[in-house]
C-alpha cells in the first residue's frame, strides 16, 4: 500500500517518539514517500517540520 499524508505523519510521530526515547539526535533520510509513492515533497517536508519542530533533533534530507 502507498502512504498517505496521514500515514506519513503517523510514521514520523512514531519516529520522533523512538528518537526521544532512545537518545537519537540526528536523522538522515531521502525524500521519503516522494519517489514511487507519489507524495509531494513540499507537503511531506512541511509535515516533517511540524512533527519535529519542538525537538533538538537534526534532520538531514538527501537526494541522489
Amino acid at each position: 500500500h502507498k502512504p498517505t499524508y496521514e500515514t506519513m505523519r503517523k510514521s514520523l510521530e512514531a519516529m520522533k517518539a523512538h528518537c526521544l526515547n532512545n537518545g537519537v539526535t540526528d536523522i538522515s533520510m531521502p525524500r521519503i514517500g516522494c519517489g514511487l509513492d507519489g507524495l509531494d515533497w513540499s507537503k511531506v517536508s512541511a509535515i516533517l517540520g511540524e512533527v519535529f519542530e519542538d525537538t533538538d533533533i537534526k534532520i538531514t534530507v538527501y537526494t541522489l
